[in-house]
């Protein structure tokens, strides 16, 4: 006969422990390998993102001209980076018209309309796409550079406030419906645009308040073309 004796339990006992240690050690490797890995057990790398390419190369662009301004006294600027009456006859002439964009005055110039661009144009980037950005920013430079040079030719204009504007308006039609004309941006219009021509008419800055309400009828006009 075969009889079970309590040296057979006492190894049952050890072999269901170990096993249980066993799973209980599996269990932890698991949560620890969800920790490192996605779905799928693929690994989750972190990588930084050209997520606005027109945005990002824009703000590229006037970082570059910044440093050429600074590292030449301003000499940039007045030869490329800023937009005037010139002679018809200097090809530099019509570059300027799109290139003063890019230039600016100081850090706080630089600064205050780096930081409304990265804040608003990869939202309009990613509604508009990239393709429809561009005509905004490029049309928006062509336009006040004509403005400058045709009504305020003693002057010279440079910076990216028109493009800022145009952004401002045109952020606030991002949710504009066929007959409707969304409240916020009546709001917008009025205080920045409206702040605007209250300045140009009451003190004397004529040329930057009439190019920061050109920038927002341009984005208002690009905005109702794209809806």
């Amino acid at each position: 006969m075969f009889s079970i004796g309590p040296r057979f339990f006492w190894k049952n006992d050890v072999r269901k422990r170990h096993k249980r240690i066993y799973y209980e050690k599996m269990k932890l490797k698991m949560k620890e390998m969800e920790g490192k890995r996605g779905f799928m057990g693929r690994k989750v790398r972190t990588r930084l993102r050209w997520n606005a390419p027109v945005i990002l190369t824009f703000v590229a662009i006037c970082t570059g001209a910044f440093l050429c301004s600074f590292f030449t006294a301003g000499g940039a600027n007045q030869l490329v980076f800023s937009v005037y009456r010139s002679s018809p006859t200097d090809p530099l002439t019509y570059l300027r018209l799109f290139t003063h964009v890019f230039g600016h005055a100081g850090w706080e110039h630089f600064s205050g309309n780096m930081v409304m661009i990265l804040l608003l144009g990869p939202l309009l980037e990613e509604k508009y796409g990239s393709r429809n950005l561009i005509p905004v920013i490029a049309l928006t430079a062509l336009l006040t550079g004509l403005l400058q040079i045709l009504l305020f030719p003693h002057t010279a204009l440079l910076g990216a406030s028109g493009i800022v504007y145009a952004f401002i308006i045109l952020s606030s039609m991002t949710d504009m419906r066929r007959g409707d004309i969304p409240v916020t941006l009546v709001l917008i219009a009025g205080i920045y645009l409206g702040g605007q021509v209250y300045q140009g008419i009451f003190f004397s800055d004529h040329t930057a308040n009439l190019i920061h309400v050109a920038g927002g009828v341009i984005g208002g006009v690009c905005g109702c073309r794209m809806q």
